[in-house]
């Protein structure tokens, strides 16, 4: 099972992340008490995944619109957002979106190929948590936060540009 790290601590996983190929009965009857469910899955079934006894998340994939889950958003105790591959940036600017537009205040949680490389960025998105894989190690991880002292461009964590935080 991936590491999890969470706003700086390594904390153990307690949600299952739900496949895109799954139905609203297999979710229900999972064991899980907190699930993430995919977009496409939520729109559907949401009134029934609110009535259930579980805790109910959401995870968009990087080709998802960000905007469909809408204010919905601001009812999930979790979102995570699939990083499908290294090269696919697409899920910052979900992040982006859902900390500045829509106000999500949750848990924010990075999942998929999380590589050491995008963890200071992927916090300076408003990423919080983070799954990371067996093949990073964690204090390599760790320390990936701390990578740079500061950053010229705003941010979710520095609004302003350095230029004027002077």
């Amino acid at each position: 099972m991936p590491t999890l790290i969470k706003d700086g601590q390594v904390i153990e996983n307690t949600w299952v992340l739900i496949g895109k190929e799954s139905d609203l009965s297999s979710v229900l009857s999972h064991a899980s008490e907190q699930v993430l469910v995919p977009l496409s899955l939520w729109q559907e079934h949401k009134s029934d995944l609110q009535a259930s006894e579980k805790a109910i998340g959401v995870w968009l994939d990087s080709d998802d619109d960000t905007y469909e889950l809408g204010s919905d958003a601001l009812e999930l105790p979790l979102i995570a957002l699939n990083f499908p591959v290294f090269m696919d940036g697409r899920s910052y600017s979900s992040a982006a979106i859902l900390r500045q537009r829509i106000g999500y205040k949750g848990e924010l949680r990075a999942v998929g190929e999380i590589l050491r490389d995008q963890l200071f960025y992927m916090k300076k998105c408003g990423i919080n948590s983070f799954e990371i894989s067996d093949s990073v190690k964690l204090e390599d991880a760790l320390a990936a936060f701390s990578d740079f002292s500061n950053n010229y461009q705003s941010t979710i964590e520095d609004p302003l540009p350095l230029f004027r935080r002077r």
